[in-house]
């Protein structure tokens, strides 16, 4: 009787640790679920920066220094995304964002420029892509606050420390 009730406590104990791997596992994947979610949409993003770039420069005179700093801040998203460091992608799009407002604002005094229907369109699609992308990286803030909580709960942090899960990195932007 005293063997089945250590076999049984054993089996208990084995299921338990084995759903508690399972559910670090499914945090961890969800994270990089969201990740890759996020990911897309800041590929497309970036993807339609040259386009703008280009229409811009259709327009003697146009800021040429502005563009220049859009096209640096561009590049270095796009170098940012590929290294797929959360923090350095964060710091990268914050730079881009900056650009892209200034962009916007010295777009206005170019009346030629605003009525471009070219320009006007990829305006539209990269601010239609920075709306998804807020939606998306709340998404992934709130897996990555989910997956971090986890695998610092008792007991999962122990299971988490000898499986080596490691803590995700919050998507910010700008300073929030």
């Amino acid at each position: 009787m005293v063997g089945f009730a250590i076999l049984l406590g054993l089996f208990v104990a084995g299921v338990y640790v084995a759903a508690l791997y399972n559910q670090l596992v499914l945090v961890k994947h969800n994270v990089a679920k969201a990740w890759a979610n996020t990911d897309v949409l800041l590929k497309q993003r970036n993807d339609e920066i040259p386009k703008l770039i280009a229409v811009c420069r259709e327009y003697a005179g146009f800021e040429a220094t502005l563009l220049a700093r859009l096209a640096g801040a561009h590049a270095a998203a796009v170098a940012a995304q590929q290294g797929a460091r959360v923090t350095l992608v964060g710091a990268a799009e914050a730079k881009l964002g900056e650009e892209f407002t200034r962009l916007a604002a010295v777009a206005e005094a170019w009346p030629d420029l605003k009525s471009n229907l070219q320009f006007r369109a990829l305006q539209e699609r990269i601010s239609g892509l920075e709306a998804a992308i807020a939606d998306r990286r709340e998404f992934y803030n709130e897996s990555v606050r989910i997956h971090n909580v986890t695998i610092e709960r008792f007991p999962a942090s122990l299971l988490a420390g000898w499986f080596s899960f490691q803590a995700a990195d919050l998507l910010r932007f700008r300073n929030d």
